[in-house]
């Protein structure tokens, strides 16, 4: 009886070690601790990725919008003379909108207005989780109409998200037609395969039962199962043109999901681009003139490429 009593303490200990292991891991998920937005402006300076000089010589207009989900959304909008379209470009994980200001010059330069925004939970915008695209695909669809407002009638508006932003771009599009196109950065296939490798690769162990527990305790907490995000599973719903873009060399998303998004779009137009020796969201600053070689071919294939800019 005594051995009885000790396994069932022993298997009680054993629960609730993993119980409170798996709410720990989904906690650093979906509760990501985020960059303070001063902290990011000054770092893309540092860095290089952002000229303040030109950053201030831009007219820019800050607006807050309502999320359809009841929180307000913070952005900023880079608006150019008698331009019909519009770029969406939407960041990071733990970052602000600071870190898609590298991007905006692909896009200036061919004549589209900006529209800079901060995810739920990151930057100046509210919300109290990170899902992954889950609800933040409804923010987006926000954004892109107020974009599509401003423009009126006969704009086009499209999308470069990069990582997280990119997974959110493409669960939006796959649910919302009328993109004008999209583009990916450094995009995970599918968030229960990312997860599985940063246990391996961050804590070294595998991926049963924690993820299994971790995804239980989000659903507990935010709605949101890992299993019910999997932007490999939406983008064959896509019909949109989408550019992939990935560094070979990512250690934090492997660039064989870029790969595996670009194999499963079978509808419409799709373009690749790995970038030689760049890390996790180096594509573009590893090779600055390829990576806007790329967009440029991307964009006039879509008949988009717009009147210079300067």
């Amino acid at each position: 009886m005594l051995i009885v009593i000790l396994l069932l303490v022993l298997a009680g200990g054993l629960l609730s070690l993993m119980l409170g292991a798996g709410l720990y891991f989904a906690l650093q998920v979906v509760r990501p601790k985020c960059f303070p937005v001063e902290e990011t402006y000054r770092a893309e300076i540092e860095t290089g990725r952002m000229s303040e000089a030109e950053w201030n010589s831009w007219e820019k207009q800050d607006f807050t919008i309502r999320s359809p989900l009841g929180y307000d959304l913070f952005g900023i909008y880079l608006p150019l003379p008698d331009s019909n379209s519009t770029v969406v470009i939407a960041h990071g994980i733990t970052y602000t909108l600071f870190g898609s200001v590298k991007y905006v010059n692909l896009f200036r330069s061919r004549g589209f207005n900006v529209l800079l925004y901060d995810h739920r939970n990151h930057g100046r915008s509210g919300g109290r989780w990170s899902t992954f695209g889950y609800y933040e695909k409804h923010d987006m669809a926000a954004w892109v109409a107020w974009a599509r407002e401003r423009l009126g009638n006969g704009g086009q508006v499209g999308v470069l998200g990069e990582s997280f932003g990119a997974a959110t771009a493409i669960q939006y599009a796959a649910e919302t037609p009328g993109l004008a196109f999209l583009i990916c950065d450094c995009c995970f296939s599918d968030l229960n395969e990312l997860l599985a490798y940063h246990l391996n690769l961050d804590y070294h162990i595998p991926p049963f039962p924690m993820l299994p527990i971790a995804s239980l305790w989000s659903k507990v907490l935010t709605g949101m199962a890992f299993d019910e995000v999997s932007p490999v599973r939406a983008v064959g719903r896509i019909e949109i043109p989408c550019l992939f873009t990935h560094g070979r060399e990512d250690k934090f998303t492997p660039s064989r999901m870029s790969q595996a998004l670009f194999d499963a779009k079978t509808r419409g137009m799709r373009a690749l681009y790995l970038a030689p020796g760049a890390d996790h969201a180096e594509a573009f600053f590893s090779n600055p003139q390829a990576y806007d070689d790329q967009v440029a071919d991307f964009l006039k294939a879509c008949a988009l490429d717009g009147r210079p800019q300067g």
